[in-house]
Order: structure tokens, then sequence, then C-alpha cells
């Protein structure tokens, strides 16, 4: 006896459908997996055999061939335990092999027939509704991630004989709701930029970072609040679209990290590592490559505190996704893509003592260890960040401030009508905000008049910029006259651009 059942596993963060082939033929009784298995693969053999004798069916002691296909993909994770089980229930003549015809199969099987969760099947349903599957059949507990894709029905279960039923038609299970991504979405925040005193110009910069997609470096001596204002970040970022947030959990689900109760991210990522994370973990990585921490930030912020504690070479590892918002990670056995679009905040003491230029207390480090400590950060790095910002020391008298700052609601206001002005002008090019341009469309959205001309062109010769800089500094511009609504970019704005960026000492 001969089936076929489709199944799914995982490429990246992208599904991939896998035509599971059963073959039941006369033969001493063995059970080979062929198609380039991974070990968690080539270990459902037992699980199956166990699963499908613990739920009272039989199991085929004869030759038992069963094919991965396509054979030159390795397949990873333990989700085709439930495709190879229902193909030897076909093999078995239990259930009718016409009746699984367009229906994909996704789930790992305990011994006792039970079919527990799998990372990755918000990735594997959407790959499913674009092969053109009708139906698909999950595990229970990923029922959140089921809800989430219209045009294809899914079904869940807790056993392998619910699914065995309702294929013969005793017991017929439930489709899934559908459920609207952003109905009731509720953003409930334990921080709030009205608790930050002071820091006028950081909090200024930060409202400019959201509002344009910019990277931003905060410089300043222990206790200012550099790490205090970074976690407020996503507090004032426009809230994530329905694309954005399938994306977003896409990438969760895919490495688990999918919070149990939640069944969407609806709240933009905040990623802090140690600073002694490694290059893999920052990029991604691995035999088969799993994203790291910057595909983790994709739609979000990447927090990176005590940046010249960072290795250099991990730092290095930055320049493309900054660059590109994409990740290209080439192994032995695949080559993938991960998107990474992030807003970079990065925050640093101005010397390894913490306080040079500190007015109450004295820097004690020498000349030559400040140098040591600002080359950790190398110049193509450091000409990457859109702004760059020097932290004072707050005062008793603002701490004592009885009045509250700014909330986060009324900056996240301003942020998200800049947004809509750059999502209305940049539509076209399928980008979303300033940060995003090419030479091209700041050539034509970052026109200057004469007096802005006049200024970019003194600071540019004055300071020695690079063309690099030079853009970025007229997409932040661009980005101030998108917060005030202004079509035109004035030599204010082209200014405020100029001194959020060169503010921090070299």
């Amino acid at each position: 006896m001969f089936a076929q059942i489709l199944g799914e596993t995982t490429c990246g963060i992208d599904g991939v459908q896998i035509l599971v082939e059963v073959d039941v033929s006369n033969g001493l009784p063995n059970f080979d997996l062929v198609g380039l298995p991974a070990m968690a693969v080539r270990e459902s053999k037992e699980r199956v055999k166990a699963a499908l004798r613990n739920s009272h069916y039989p199991f085929p002691m004869t030759k038992i061939t069963v094919n991965l296909a396509p054979a030159d993909l390795r397949k990873e994770g333990s989700g085709l335990d439930l495709p190879i089980a229902v193909g030897l229930l076909c093999c078995c003549r239990l259930l009718d092999a016409e009746k699984v015809n367009e229906k994909v199969f996704v789930g790992e099987l305990s011994l006792d027939g039970r079919i527990r969760k799998v990372s990755g099947v918000l990735s594997m349903i959407m790959d499913a509704k674009r092969s053109g599957a009708k139906e698909i059949f999950i595990p229970q507990a990923n029922a959140a991630e089921g809800k989430l894709i219209h045009g294809i029905t899914v079904y869940t279960a807790n056993t392998l004989s619910e699914i065995a039923e309702h294929l013969q038609g005793k017991t017929l299970l439930t489709p899934l709701p559908k459920e609207n991504i952003l109905q009731n979405q509720q953003r409930v925040y334990h921080v709030d930029f009205a608790d930050v005193k002071g820091q006028l110009v950081a909090r200024r910069g930060l409202e400019i970072a959201a509002a344009g997609g910019h990277s931003i470096l905060l410089v300043g001596s222990p206790g200012c609040g550099k790490t205090m204002l970074a976690r407020r970040m996503v507090t004032i970022l426009p809230p994530m679209t329905e694309a954005e947030a399938l994306e977003v959990t896409k990438i969760y689900s895919i490495v688990g990290l999918l919070p149990q109760a939640d069944s969407v991210m609806l709240e933009r990522p905040f990623r802090s590592p140690h600073h002694s994370i490694s290059g893999s973990a920052l990029l991604g990585g691995g035999s088969t490559p799993r994203p790291g921490e910057v595909t983790l930030s994709h739609n979000g912020v990447l927090f990176l505190d005590e940046l010249p504690e960072f290795e250099r070479y991990t730092l290095e590892m930055l320049r493309q996704p900054l660059e590109d918002g994409e990740v290209n990670i080439s192994r032995v056995r695949a080559a993938l893509t991960f998107p990474s679009r992030f807003i970079l905040v990065a925050a640093q003491n101005p010397c390894p003592c913490g306080y040079l230029g500190d007015k109450l207390h004295r820097c004690t480090c020498k000349q030559k260890d400040i140098d040591a400590y600002r080359r950790k950060i190398s110049g193509p790095l450091m000409d990457r960040m859109d702004m760059q910002i020097n932290l004072a020391r707050v005062e008793f008298a603002e701490l004592k401030e009885k009045a509250e700052g700014e909330s986060s609601a009324a900056i996240r206001e301003r942020v998200v009508k800049a947004r809509l002005i750059q999502q209305r002008r940049l539509e076209q090019w399928g980008l979303y905000c300033n940060a995003q341009m090419g030479r091209s469309e700041v050539v034509k959205y970052c026109k200057l008049d004469d007096n802005a001309q006049a200024v970019m062109e003194k600071y540019f010769n004055m300071l020695h910029l690079s063309a690099r800089s030079h853009d970025r500094i007229l997409k932040v511009a661009r980005t101030i006259a998108d917060l005030a609504a202004s079509e035109q970019i004035t030599a204010r704005y082209i200014a405020e651009a100029i001194q959020l960026r060169t503010s921090v000492s070299n």
C-alpha cells in the first residue's frame, strides 16, 4: 500500500511544504525514514510506532518506507510525526487516502497519542495557504496562531484519535474561528516618558528617532538616564499594522518565543542583549541558520547598552542590517535571508570611568585609555548612527519637580502623524519611514532651500562629513520637518539635524 500526505516544516522563518510518501510492502519488519531527516525527525519512527499502538491502532509489522520530499532539503523539527502517522493509517486502510487530499497535517506525537505543540506553526499555515491547501490540522496548543490566517480552514486536535475519527466521519472537529488581529488592540506599558525628569534634548532625539526610524547613540555619565530613556522608546512608536504584526509573530513562533497566552505580537519588540553576546546570537546562525537578536528586533527596537563593552568583531556585523534591513547568512546546508529592520538605540559612557566632562566628578582616566575606549567603536559604525547625543547630569531641582513630563501618549500622537506623512510619500517605493530612503529618494524628497543649502555646505566642510553622513543628516532633517508638518526643509531643521548628529565629541 502507498499513501501521500502533506506536511510542513520550516526553513529560516518561512514554512516549506513536505510531501510525506509512505509505502508498506511485504518483507521483514523494518522502518526506513529517508529524505534528509534531522535527528528529531529520524526519532519520529519510535514516537509514531508507540502513538499508534497506544491509540489502539495497528502498526504494520512489515517493511515500511517513508520518504520526505523534496529529498535534498534537510527536514528539521518534530512536526512531521502527525503526517507520517496519518499515512500509515491510510496504508492500513483505516483512513480513505482520497479524503486526506489537499489537507495538511502538523504536529508532534507523544507516546500515548497526544499531539504536542510545535514551533513555527504560523509560518506553516501561511505556506499551506500559499500552496493551495484547503485544510490544515494543527495541535490544540497552537490554536492561537491558527486563528490569525484567513482563507484556509484550520482544525485543532489534542490526540491522534480525534483526527482519525474526524477523517472517518465519526466525530467531526470544529474549525477554528478567525480572529481580527487588530481588534480590541490594547497597549499597556509599565513605563512612560512622563517618569523622565529633564533630558529635553535626549527626549527630542528619541522622538525624532521614533518618527523616522533613525538610529541613535546616547552618551553620558553613569546614572544620567540613558537606559531609562531607551526602555521607553517602544512606548512612543506607532502601533504595528496587521502585516507587521504577522511578520513579527511569525518570527517569534519560529524561535519558540511566542507567549503562551498571546495569539499575536501586538507590541513592537524591544530586545536588549548582554554585551557578552556572540556574533551568531546577534545576527543569527547555526548549522541550520536561526534568527538572531537583530531579527527578533524586526519592526521594533534593538538596545545595546554599554556599547564599547561588546566585542568589536560582533559590532561590525551590524553594518549590513543597519544599511540593508536584512541579514544574509550562508551555511553549507542553507543560505537564508532574515528581515532586520529595527531602530538601533545604543548607550555608552564617555570614558572608561564614566565621568569625562562631568561637572561634579573628576575623570580619572588617562588619555590613552580614553582613546582606546573610543576606538572600540569603529568609524564606519559610528557613521551609521543618525543621531549622537550627549546627556548631562540631571540636577536636583529637576528631580524634585512636581509636574510630570510629557507623557508617552502625547509624544506618540505626534510620531503617528509624522509616520502617516512618510507612508503617503514613500508607499510607492515600498517604504514606510524616512530612515529607509535610498539615495534616489533622498534627492527627490529632501530638497533644500538656499539658506538650508548654505548651512549644510558650511558644516559639511567644517566637520569633514562623509557622503553617508550628508544623506543621513538630510533624512533626519526630513523627519524633523514632518514632525512640524512642513513640506519644506528649512535651515532651522538642517541645523537641528546637524546638532543632534555631532553633539558627541570625538
